[in-house]
């Protein structure tokens, strides 16, 4: 466990050294703050919840999560220092936990400095606070599967923006997986992927913790698909880490 924190702590601090992560964090506010506001009608709704917020974050996500995630892996491998990192006394399994903790702690502080939305909602009204914590749950765990599925698609490619665009492809198929446009076309023309599609979305999991709604079932989905691709990020590390 204290290589997998000294990891974490090493990747976390090597995210703030440079300005990319104040420029991630300002990106993320000032979109979600116009999507929520404006685009979404915060104001015309006249509801006190922070339902627009809910609706656009995992769209803002599904951009946003790669571009942390594209150079976990990827940069390590480009500059050589990968053989570097995985013969000090860690496992691979240590290392692709540890990068993947920091990525998902920076996120949670990302989410953490959008509570001037929970001020203005509280306000305004008398919002469910419930709901809200249980969508901001939610949303922590949909970054968390973004984040597994990214890292993954870094470690099985030297670029970057290759990484980038294949995490982003992922990412999309497995957030309209369950719509159904997507189910319905799947139903008539292969039925037994229509059934898995269902099963595999992940905004309809989300959109259960955004209604204020944790289930087991939701957490356990999130768990297997996070503990799936991290172990697929381990292959890949110890596939590729020669070439």
């Amino acid at each position: 466990m204290r290589n997998i924190l000294t990891i974490a702590g090493r990747e976390l601090g090597a995210y703030f050294a440079t300005p990319v992560a104040i420029v991630f964090i300002v990106i993320f506010l000032l979109l979600q703050g116009t999507l929520t506001f404006n685009l979404g009608g915060f104001f015309d709704r006249g509801q006190a919840d922070l339902t627009p917020f809910f609706n656009f974050l995992p769209w803002v996500f599904l951009l946003l999560v790669p571009a942390i995630t594209m150079r976990l892996w990827a940069e390590e491998r480009r500059l050589g220092t990968i053989e570097l990192l995985l013969t000090l006394p860690v496992t691979q399994g240590q290392a692709v936990i540890g990068k993947f903790l920091a990525a998902w702690a920076f996120c949670a502080i990302a989410l953490l400095l959008t509570f001037p939305f929970i001020i203005t909602v509280n306000l305004l009204g008398r919002p469910d606070n419930g709901a809200i914590l249980s969508g901001y749950i939610g949303a922590l765990l949909v970054a968390g599967a973004f984040l597994s599925v990214g890292a993954a698609a870094s470690a099985a490619t030297k670029n970057q923006v290759i990484a980038f665009v294949l995490a982003v492809a992922a990412c999309f198929v497995f957030a309209v997986a369950s719509y159904p446009v997507v189910t319905d076309f799947l139903s008539r023309n292969a039925p037994v992927l229509s059934d898995i599609a269902r099963r595999v979305g992940v905004l309809d999991r989300f959109a259960n913790f955004a209604r204020g709604l944790i289930s087991l079932r939701d957490v356990i989905y999130f768990a297997s698909f996070i503990g799936f691709f991290l172990c697929l990020n381990t292959v890949l590390v110890d596939a590729r880490k020669a070439s």
